[in-house]
């Protein structure tokens, strides 16, 4: 079981598993090494593709599951009610402000539109000064080559300071993105949550 007060990690990623077996495997790894370090998950809250295979991971080493998920999407994306806590919500918006109020760090595996939308507003919100949470891009076998390389290109275009390009911090496999996590919450300084702030993600 996770221990008191230790963090939870936010992980974006897919509801389909994708066509490279290592998508899938890679989110195994993850959901056991979250479990194993003893902490906790947040999640979409869906039992499908890569959020059902991590979540299954997470719960079968006994670590605390936290899944959000508007109404909407109930049927669709298959609600998990096996995991600790379930959250209903009106809105997608709504859904990430929550999962990012229970998140201390912020991991993505493979995934497509609705994972980059969370992802990046998450990144948004750093580059904001909202919040100094750690926000990690596990690259699996190269899956987000393509999409850093047009950040790169943002940077050089100037649309994007190279400051806030670090923000993204990348890992090849999951024991490098939770190396990479708690590496990060070792050299913090200061508080990850900026309370002033908090009205612009609501």
């Amino acid at each position: 079981m996770p221990q008191p007060n230790l963090p939870s990690i936010c992980v974006f990623c897919g509801s389909s598993n994708g066509a490279d077996p290592a998508y899938v495997q890679t989110a195994k790894e993850l959901g056991k090494g979250i479990a194993t370090a003893g902490l906790g998950l947040v999640f979409g809250g869906a039992t499908v593709g890569l959020m059902g295979v991590l979540a299954d991971a997470v719960i079968a080493g006994g670590a605390e599951v936290i899944g959000v998920m508007p109404e909407v999407l109930m049927d669709r994306e298959i609600a998990n009610r096996g995991i600790t806590h379930f959250h209903v919500v009106k809105t997608m918006h709504e859904r990430k402000a929550l999962m990012y109020d229970h998140a201390d760090a912020f991991i993505v595996l493979p995934g497509g539109y609705g994972t980059l939308d969370e992802f990046m507003e998450i990144v948004t919100w750093a580059q904001l000064k909202i919040h100094q949470k750690p926000c990690i891009l596990l690259n699996i076998n190269g899956y987000y080559d393509s999409f850093l390389a047009f950040l790169d290109h943002a940077v050089a275009q100037g649309f994007i300071k190279p400051e806030n390009r670090r923000l993204i911090q990348v890992a090849e496999d999951a024991e490098a993105a939770l190396t990479i996590t708690q590496k990060h919450w070792k050299t913090q300084s200061g508080s990850a949550h900026d309370t002033k702030l908090d009205q612009l993600t609501r």
